[in-house]
């Protein structure tokens, strides 16, 4: 599993510290930072996937694997609601940066996955994205059924 000092040590920091002349944000975002224009035959399939994801540039591969896995298991129907991608905050209630802050991870079907709450994803619609890279937050300790973040960057 990725952690944030890993992506830090990959990827730099993904906002502006008041302590450098650097603009972190911009380098980080024109560095690893893509718009990727989902597939139009996804976006057919799976409804609930926007267009377009701005996300990590190391996260297209996998996503469309995953998406593509999710299209040949005929599993479309489970993906309800896609929660979105990046984002620059802590995780919830700690003070360590989510992997969201990267683009290297992404949440579906929150409203029944919630956190600490008992996931509500089938194992095969899971399965689709960890073989695709991803790990998944229903299987940690502390269960947060929607998220689905890199494995390995």
């Amino acid at each position: 599993m990725i952690t944030s000092k890993d992506c830090i040590k990959k990827y730099g920091i993904p906002y502006d510290e008041e302590t450098t002349t650097v603009n972190e944000n911009s380098l980080f975002e024109n560095t690893h930072m893509v718009l990727w224009d989902v597939p139009a035959d996804i976006n057919l399939a799976i409804p609930a996937i926007p267009n377009k994801i701005y996300c990590n540039k190391d996260m297209v591969a996998p996503l469309e694997k995953g998406f593509r896995n999710v299209i040949a298991r005929k599993l479309t129907h489970e993906i309800k609601t896609w929660d979105g991608c990046f984002n620059i905050r802590n995780k919830r209630g700690l003070s360590t940066l989510s992997i969201h802050s990267w683009g290297d991870a992404f949440d579906i079907n929150a409203a029944w996955n919630g956190l600490n709450k008992k996931p509500t994803m089938s194992k095969e619609l899971v399965q689709c994205f960890l073989d695709a890279g991803f790990d998944w937050g229903g299987f940690w300790k502390r269960l947060d059924g929607m998220h689905f973040q890199l494995a390995k960057i």
